[in-house]
């Protein structure tokens, strides 16, 4: 018996199972493949995360990690904003921070279970039943923070799931890392039609470039990536001129699909869902590593009380969706406001052309979309 169950070892799993051992906690963490790997993310992090990430134990500041400051922003046709970011951020590859919490995950005790699919997770009589690739797990507490999308979500028939296409989902994503003779410390953020296409520097001298696009524009280009690119992406002045300039250091680009951005439940079948399993974050909010690292810390908080007795299950429920849309609810609306002010090229191209000149506009939809550090 476990005292608590974490499924998926992304940053909010990682971040979570570290607070709780060091608390006293017996804590097992599941995911489903072997650090390092790629994932699709931008690898932007707000600094509001800095000081958290270095209480878990990572040292940032001997990194030599690019500080991100400033925002460059695209239409399809070319016209562009460039505005100061009020906190800004800083650039890491998934593949090194994950592994980098693993390794501190594992040196605290927790017990790590890598290539181990999560397949259900049953509660009944007070306690949670984890069933896996390995077997079965039992634990008074059960969380979720496996990312986007799960085998978990289709088996508890989650109403994001179930909805038909929406502007709010059925999105694909790309990845690439690539060298570029770039600024260092800008994020660019370049739009063509039903989609965005991010670019800033991680470690290494290298760059993540990432979009996001509607599926449907991947099957209008017979479902070819290199397609799409060339006929889509490519239609926006600035991305021609990346995509001829820069060099993949991918074999092959990472991917995924079926990404939705509509509302999410914080609590399933009494399982605590955290980061992007309860609520995604749209790209243009450009903040969703901080609030899974944020989350990681409010669950913490939340589950500490119960497993001390102090608090019901239903009280630690209630809390847990109290706290999450008290600090998300307001980013994740204004997320999902943005997307839908972005959503068509003519629309995207005016909105830039008449945000030129309103930058205290911009700065403070920037804000909107930011917390402060924790």
């Amino acid at each position: 018996m476990y005292d608590v169950i974490i499924a998926g070892g992304g940053l909010a799993g990682l971040g979570l199972s570290i607070q709780l051992v060091r608390a006293g906690y017996r804590v097992a963490l599941f995911e489903k493949e072997r650090y390092p790997y790629h994932k699709v993310c931008g690898e932007y992090i707000s600094l509001e995360s800095w000081n958290f990430l270095e209480e878990l134990g990572l040292p940032l500041s001997d990194w030599n990690l690019p500080i991100i400051r400033t925002l460059l922003m695209s239409a399809p046709n070319g016209r562009s904003i460039r505005q100061e970011l009020p906190l800004g951020g800083f650039g890491i590859s998934r593949y090194r921070l994950d592994a980098a919490l693993a390794d501190i995950a594992r040196s605290e005790g927790v017990e790590l279970f890598e290539a181990t699919r999560v397949t259900d997770i049953v509660f009944q009589r007070n306690s949670f039943t984890v069933h896996t690739s390995a077997g079965a797990f039992s634990a008074r507490v059960a969380c979720g923070t496996y990312g986007k999308r799960s085998n978990l979500d289709l088996r508890w028939h989650r109403a994001f799931i179930r909805q038909r296409s929406t502007r709010l989902n059925n999105y694909v994503a790309v990845k690439y890392h690539v060298t570029a003779n770039l600024p260092a410390d800008e994020i660019a953020l370049h739009h063509f039609p039903q989609g965005y296409c991010g670019v800033s520097k991680i470690e290494d001298d290298r760059y993540c470039l990432c979009y996001m696009t509607k599926a449907a524009n991947l099957q209008a280009s017979g479902n070819s990536i290199p397609e799409l690119e060339k006929r889509i992406l490519r239609q926006n002045p600035y991305l021609e001129k990346l995509f001829a300039t820069t060099v993949s250091l991918y074999p092959q680009p990472v991917t995924i699909a079926q990404i939705s951005f509509e509302k999410k439940t914080q609590v399933e079948n009494h399982v605590l869902l955290i980061g992007d399993a309860a609520g995604m974050a749209p790209p243009l909010s450009g903040n969703g590593m901080s609030m899974a690292l944020h989350g990681s810390k409010i669950a913490f908080t939340c589950i500490d009380s119960f497993l001390k007795g102090e608090v019901a299950r239903y009280e630690l429920e209630q809390e847990w969706i109290d706290q999450w849309n008290r600090q998300f609810g307001k980013r994740l609306w204004m997320g999902r406001i943005l997307q839908g002010w972005f959503g068509t090229t003519a629309r995207t191209n005016l909105l830039v052309s008449s945000l030129r000149s309103f930058p205290k506009i911009v700065s403070y939809l920037i804000r909107q979309t930011h917390g402060q550090p924790f």
